[in-house]
């Protein structure tokens, strides 16, 4: 006579859960986290960017390491880009989503300092300092090709600012802390990083000489710092 051992729920519910994990179809396009030798984080796509093809799938994004070779070893010359070249790719992002490029550089100002190499230890990267998802969301399968990342960055920005019905704060804020962090506070969020982080964007953008549209937004909650033509410094918010 055969001795039938009985199942409890607990053991007939484990068995499911671990059949059910090991025969799960592998889930495609996951982030997966890569270190540098130097001890620094990255997060790149599992799988490699395929080509599009008509009535193909959209190709995967791979963030790739802020060096001089992309993943597959080829030399990425346009790391290299200067000033001028990045200017250009400035104004036609720009223009191509109707932003005013005098914000676009303010952001850039701030969050790289004008460095498409820049990487900060949240993991955002390049010239407007987009985290993974983002570039991704707008198309910016290498997060370092200044091409790329500003025209990503532009096009959240304009977003943002549509989002929040022209509000330059919160959009600016939106950017630097996200979304859900300035809805949840109904106005910027009180950290101290992103108040300041949006200050400096608006003294750049406001300031003279940094070529703002005559006839582009105009923050009038804002304050703004002028240098008079005897030299005393005023503050308004006209």
């Amino acid at each position: 006579m055969v001795k039938r051992t009985p199942i409890t729920a607990g053991l007939f519910l484990g068995t499911l859960v671990l059949c059910a994990t090991f025969f799960a179809p592998r889930a495609g396009a996951q982030i997966a986290k890569v270190s540098e030798p130097t001890g620094r984080q990255l997060f790149v796509n599992a799988e490699p960017p395929a080509t599009l093809k008509l009535g193909g799938t959209r190709p995967r994004a791979t963030i790739y390491l802020p060096g001089e070779s992309s993943f597959t070893g080829r030399n990425r010359p346009a790391m290299s880009i200067d000033r001028d070249g990045t200017e250009k790719l400035v104004r036609e992002a720009a223009e191509r989503h109707r932003v005013d490029p005098a914000l676009v550089r303010a952001v850039i100002e701030t969050e790289s300092n004008w460095n498409p190499r820049a990487y900060s230890r949240k993991g955002a990267g390049g010239l407007m300092q987009l985290i993974p998802t983002t570039a991704q969301r707008y198309g910016a399968y290498d997060l370092f090709n200044p091409q790329q990342n500003i025209d990503a960055g532009v096009r959240h920005l304009k977003m943002l600012l549509q989002r929040y019905n022209g509000n330059l704060d919160l959009a600016l804020a939106a950017y630097n802390a996200g979304e859900g962090a300035v809805d949840k506070a109904q106005g910027i969020p009180p950290f101290r990083e992103t108040r300041d982080y949006v200050q400096k964007v608006q003294n750049a953008y406001f300031r003279p000489g940094s070529g703002r549209l005559a006839d582009a937004f105009i923050n009038r909650h804002a304050i703004h710092r002028d240098v008079a033509p005897d030299g005393r410094i005023i503050f308004s918010n006209e």
